[in-house]
């Protein structure tokens, strides 16, 4: 009589004392995501999915991270984290839907595979940049902990991903901060093509916890067992104790980066030895062996699961391929904003610029209780040019909170705030220091909305511009960098009155908002300011001055510049608009102007190539051409970096050469 041979078994199994219905859940969430996979890699074959990011062989971490989360606590996964999806029970024909770019996806068509959030169930997808993510969970968990609600998120990234900036960032706040995050490395020994040892050096990627002052494991991430019940451990003592946690699942990713890349550069032993490794498999033949389930079971769950596929898929397949219209483009790069006016009221003060910022910011802080202010100094010592002195005293350092040196990650805690339904303010100790946070500006914050409908509810503050003899690192007027970029509004104020109200709309606004504030005006401009909060619309120019001979178009210290040179020189007739934000641009003002003088003139502070007064003038020709008597005239700081000494800013400035061009256009 033949004795049965036991399939093989690589791991030591420990099943404690998990119960038989939570094994089977376990076998189960591994084995749906492996087979909607193998399905996905025969449509690619056949050309009916575009492009495929494999899990295959790492499906034991997505489950047991999902198993012991709550549905309501947010997870925000990778490319290989399909198991993440599945455990939360999305529907699999909006899966299939959103693989194909198709309208019941989640992004309407505008982003791939799994590029995609949804608060429906408490997922906050990728963005190819990668670093980012660990920067919102922060956010995410700053806003647990502040509801006191003792919930726990997941992130991942792979060991690739783990070198980028933004992740050291994210770790370091974390840590400072003592925020509730999972945070999940999983190393499966390729960035595309690079192996681990061209990625770091230190033996592994757990061991850096201990440089940020945080918790950290390292977990065998094809052991489902093992990272379930580690993981449901480690959960269950950070909702009584949040804090942050570092963990390095050890994994192998079987197949290409993507399936176009293949595996060519992986020595073929390795994958014989992770394949003896399998997650899903090892674990079936592991619970066969313990009578929990039968041969008979598992074909039953796969005529189940085969069953689920093709049934979605028929559904996928017969939805038809999207159709859009430009207007319905445009109507969702930001989330609709009902202005609510906010009137003056009577009682004024004569106030200074930075006054009107700080007494706005305050009373924006008293109407809305979900307002955080984060930035470099700005709790105790009430930030580098004291507007939010004394703000600690009244709203605590849970709303006003110091940060580290680290833009980005900020930002992007920003981004995580929002998601959790706060609102965010961050102020950029300089605005030059903003290209340190230029990525999830950029990435997050202005295509979040166009992408998955979730709006980023910030305010970046950005303390700006020369003439105050601070050199090329403290002197940048940037905002083209963000006027060129959909998504973002863009807001520039000159005077006290307008920037008090626009920064109480900005902060109303659920969408991202740049917001300028000129260093050389915040105490050298007064004017009678009211005391209480009100608010001012956004995309509405001020006509500063009325004439007919010209019209100046400029913003922030132009504005004055302006004013200065139109009072020494009274025999000047001119329109002078203040923009006063650039994005929404009030484009009626300006034509309207522009075809009752028939001249115009752009002061800008910023350089002048690729500047806003180069579209302005574009716009003016495009729409008002037959209205001109003189060629649009531009004017702008040199072509240069700024510089430090007195007598070069000077030269660099355009305020002098201004009444030059502003003549010789008159006398055209």
């Amino acid at each position: 009589m033949k004795s049965e041979t036991k399939p093989p078994i690589f791991f030591d199994y420990n099943r404690k004392d998990i119960d038989t219905n939570t094994l089977i859940n376990l076998y189960r969430g591994m084995l749906k995501p492996r087979m909607i996979e193998e399905k996905m890699l025969i449509l690619l074959r056949q050309g009916k999915v575009s492009k495929w990011f494999s899990g295959i062989g790492q499906e034991a971490i997505s489950i047991g991270v999902a198993a012991v989360l709550d549905k309501d606590e947010y997870i925000l996964p990778m490319h290989r984290n399909l198991g993440v999806f599945t455990m939360r029970e999305i529907p699999l024909h909006r899966l299939f839907s959103q693989w194909q770019g198709k309208a019941n996806g989640f992004t309407k068509g505008r982003d791939r595979s799994f590029h995609f959030g949804t608060q429906e169930f408490n997922i906050v997808g990728m963005i190819s940049h990668l670093g980012p993510q660990f920067g919102v969970a922060d956010g995410i968990a700053l806003a647990n902990k502040l509801k006191q609600n003792n919930k726990v998120c997941a992130v991942f990234t792979g060991e690739g991903g783990s070198s980028e900036g933004d992740i050291h960032e994210a770790l370091n706040v974390a840590s400072v901060w003592q925020l509730p995050v999972l945070f999940c490395i999983e190393n499966n020994g390729y960035g595309l093509s690079t192996p681990t040892n061209e990625q770091y050096n230190c033996e592994n990627l757990a061991d850096r916890g201990k440089g940020y002052g945080m918790e950290s494991h390292i977990i065998e991430g094809n052991n489902v067992l093992e990272v379930y019940t580690k993981l449901k451990s480690l959960v269950d003592s950070m909702r009584s104790n949040p804090r942050p946690i570092l963990l390095e699942f050890k994994t192998f990713r079987m197949r290409g980066h993507e399936e176009a890349s293949g595996t060519k550069y992986v020595p073929v032993d390795l994958i014989d030895e992770w394949g003896m490794r399998d997650p899903l498999l090892n674990f079936e033949n592991f619970l066969i062996a313990e009578e929990v389930i039968s041969e008979a079971d598992i074909q039953k769950f796969k005529d189940e699961f085969k069953q689920e596929i093709d049934e979605n898929l028929d559904i996928a397949f017969a939805e038809p391929e999207i159709e859009s219209s430009e207007t319905n483009e445009l109507n969702d790069v930001y989330k609709s904003f009902n202005y609510q006016e906010v009137s003056v009221n009577s009682k004024k003060e004569n106030i200074r610029l930075i006054d009107a910022i700080s007494q706005g910011l305050k009373q924006a802080m008293e109407r809305h209780d979900n307002l955080v202010i984060m930035g470099q100094d700005v709790a105790e010592y009430g930030g580098v040019f004291k507007i939010t002195e004394g703000f600690v005293a009244q709203f605590g350092k849970e709303r006003v909170r110091n940060t580290p040196i680290c833009e980005s990650a900020i930002v992007s805690a920003a981004m995580g705030l929002s998601i959790s339904g706060f609102k965010a303010v961050v102020e950029m100790q300089f605005a030059d220091f903003v290209t340190s946070g230029f990525n999830p500006i950029i990435n997050y914050l202005a295509k979040s909305h166009y992408r998955w409908s979730e709006n980023a509810d910030v305010v970046v503050r950005m303390p700006c511009g020369a003439g105050v003899g601070a050199g090329p690192f403290h002197s940048q007027t940037n905002e083209a960098w963000f006027t060129h970029t959909p998504g973002l509004k863009v807001v520039y104020p000159a005077f006290p009155y307008d920037a008090k109200g626009l920064l109480a709309t900005s902060i109303e606004d659920p969408n991202p908002v740049m917001f300028f504030e000129h260093k050389a005006l915040y105490r050298s401009i007064r004017q009678e300011v009211p005391t209480d909060y009100y608010t001012l619309p956004l995309g509405k120019a001020s006509l500063i001055k009325e004439g007919k001979d010209v019209t100046i178009i400029t913003y922030g210290a132009g504005v004055h510049w302006a004013l200065e040179t139109l009072e020494a020189n009274t025999e000047v007739n001119a329109d002078l608009i203040d923009l006063r934000t650039l994005v929404p641009l009030d484009t009626e003002a300006i034509y309207q102007s522009v075809k009752k003088t028939g001249k115009v003139i752009i002061l800008q502070e910023d350089s002048l190539f690729g500047g806003i007064a180069s579209d302005i003038s574009a716009l003016i020709m495009e729409n008002c051409f037959e209205y001109l008597d003189a060629p649009v005239q531009r004017v702008a700081s040199m072509e240069t970096p700024i510089p430090f000494a007195a007598n070069l800013e000077k030269t660099y400035l355009p305020k002098e050469k201004f009444k030059i061009f502003l003549l010789k256009l008159l006398s055209y």
